[in-house]
Parts: C-alpha cells; structure tokens; sequence
C-alpha cells in the first residue's frame, strides 16, 4: 500500500512539474500609456513577472520599472538578448531600464537563470 502511496504522489509532483514549466498559462498584458511622449510601465518581479507582456507604441521613447520584492537569486538579474541589456536587480529597489521602441516586433526578456520570462511588444 506505501509503494502505491508513493507512486501517486511522485506521478502528480511530476505531472506539476510538466505543467509549471512547459504549460500554456495566461499571460498578464499591459499597454502602455504615452504621456508626455514617454511611455513607462512598472514590472512587479515577485515569484515571476507582473505584468508578464507589455505593449508599447513604436516610435516614442519607453522605460520599463522593474521592482524586485522577490528574495531569489533567480530573479536578480533580467536579461533583454536582443538589446543587449543585463541589469542587476536588487532586492526591494526600483531599476529602470530603456527600450529601443524604434523597430516593431516582439522582444523576450528573462531571469538570469531563464526559468522565468516576460515579453515586450512594439506596434
């Protein structure tokens, strides 16, 4: 009867793992408002990326506003590939970090780790 136990609760914990990292999950978008021809969102970094996607208009200048209130190692650094930007986060401090909004397109950023990621998009 353990043995069975055992092989319930180890297909489940498997089956969640699948689910955590490869699953589709809805994704948090938010659009940026242009206000004084500059754009500006704040990204909560909390166990992952609030919100996960942003929009931004093409042409006007955008600062992402990344708040770490997470204590993982993880979450300490987001990485944007496509513009070359590796910025430090520290633990419960607001970093702001430019976007090149002059091509439209999709931009990934992630974790240090690139367990967690986010997504920027330009019209």
């Amino acid at each position: 009867m353990t043995r069975m136990i055992v092989l319930i609760v180890g297909i489940a914990l498997i089956g969640f793992i699948a689910w955590w990292f490869f699953g589709k999950h809805e994704a948090q978008t938010e659009s940026a408002v242009v206000d004084n021809d500059q754009q500006n969102v704040d990204v909560l970094v909390k166990g992952g990326y609030s919100p996960e996607q942003v929009v931004l208009k093409q042409g006007a200048p955008a600062q992402l506003h990344f708040k770490r209130t997470d204590p993982s190692s993880c979450l300490d650094h987001v990485v944007f590939p496509d513009f070359g930007i590796n910025q430090a986060l520290p633990e419960n401090e607001t970093k702001t970090i430019q976007i090149d909004t002059s091509k439209a397109g999709e931009y990934e950023w992630a974790c240090g780790m690139n367990m967690f990621h986010g997504k920027v998009i330009v019209k």
